[in-house]
């Protein structure tokens, strides 16, 4: 099974001393014309800061993005996993995760990228300020990106069960084919509706990718993602063949 998830606006600083950025060392290798042109993209923008805040959508306070940018290529790298921070990688702790843990996140995850495209949850990646609706010169995220994750998450969905989880401004930047299920947080409400949430909606995937990575159960379909799920307390629901609820 794979999961996918959405990255973070914030990222933690730093990385193994020594270590930069190496394509080859990421995963998905077909998107690597699609990654050099966003790093050549962003790397000519932040050699002007007002541009770079204007394109990004900083503010005068995160002057140190636009560096994070300039150093792209040579700044040390992490885990992608480690690299994210924010309420979903808050939920998962990976600090806090054993080695057969880290291997299944490695083997299960992979987070989308405005600056990389789809990366594994081990691929060693740098600090960075890119996102989905960040307007790089002579690049546009969406058409630069869709033609090319499209047959990736095909190839992937063809092999192995394929859970989306990622937000619809990331999944908009690579619609999965039909086999791909996507995962939404919803509540139920009356006359039997179920309403999709927004304000915990990043918790609760992080507390489930959590629970994930901490049991690394074997999974080979999404009905065992189901079971798996209700043996922990969790409550996933497959309302169709598309979609599956985690309802809180």
């Amino acid at each position: 099974m794979l999961l996918l998830l959405p990255p973070s606006e914030t990222k933690r600083d730093g990385g193994a001393d020594g270590t930069r950025l190496d394509l080859g060392a990421l995963s998905f290798a077909t998107l690597d014309p699609q990654r050099r042109a966003t790093l050549a993209a962003l790397t000519a923008l932040s050699a002007d800061a007002e541009a770079s805040a204007r394109a990004l959508g900083l503010g005068p306070t995160q002057a140190d993005e636009v560096e994070r940018n300039r150093r792209v290529a040579s700044s040390p790298v992490l885990p992608a996993i480690e690299r994210y921070t924010g309420v979903l990688y808050d939920g998962i702790r990976i600090g806090e995760v054993d080695a057969r843990g880290r291997a299944w996140a490695r083997d299960h995850l992979a987070i989308h990228s405005a600056l990389f495209g789809l990366v594994g949850a081990g691929d060693p990646i740098p600090a960075y300020r890119c996102s989905h609706d960040s307007r790089l010169p002579g690049l546009r995220m969406g058409p630069h990106w869709r033609a090319a994750i499209g047959p990736v998450l095909a190839d992937e969905a063809a092999r192995r069960p394929v859970v989306d989880l990622r937000s619809s401004s990331y999944a908009a930047l690579g619609p999965g084919p039909e086999a791909v299920v996507v995962l939404r947080v919803v509540t139920d409400a009356a006359a039997g509706r179920r309403v999709a949430i927004s304000h915990d909606n990043k918790r609760v995937k992080g507390a489930l990718v959590g629970a994930l990575v901490r049991d690394a159960p074997a999974l080979d379909s999404v009905d065992a993602l189901v079971g798996w799920a209700r043996d922990v307390g969790f409550r996933l629901d497959r309302s169709d063949d598309r979609r599956l609820d985690l309802v809180v």
